[in-house]
């Protein structure tokens, strides 16, 4: 069992920058595959990176080269850096934990998910 809270959601202008952070409690961290998903207004789940036990990334062809997925298991705490911001970035961003992996870009591989934090961006 492992709970999630994200923040660090915001307004920023496009080719801007934000740093999302997931803070997790219970289980030990390091034992979960940590991911990223995102969902805009009246579209599905969308997976946009995850992170391994080794720190192994993976990200979706619309975000690599721009977002970095990162870990800290002493903080127990998992990042999304975002960097060179879209419009079509647009969304709530949702933290997601797996301590076992199917499909790792699925949401239904993830048993535990944060609140979700919103990140706009202006054109």
């Amino acid at each position: 069992q492992v709970q999630l809270v994200e923040s660090g959601g915001g307004l920023v202008q496009a080719g801007g920058s934000l740093r999302l952070s997931c803070a997790a409690s219970g289980r030990t961290f390091s034992n979960y595959r940590m991911g990223w998903f995102r969902q805009a207004p009246g579209k599905e789940r969308e997976f946009v990176a995850t992170i391994n036990w080794h720190s192994i990334t993976y990200y979706a062809d619309s975000v690599k080269g721009r977002f970095t997925i990162l870990r800290d298991n002493a903080k127990n705490t998992v990042y999304l850096q975002m960097n060179s911001l879209k419009p079509e970035d647009t969304a709530v961003y949702y933290c997601a934990a797996a301590d076992s992996t199917y499909d790792r870009a699925a949401p239904r591989s993830y048993s535990y998910w944060g609140q979700g934090t919103q990140v706009t961006v202006s054109s």
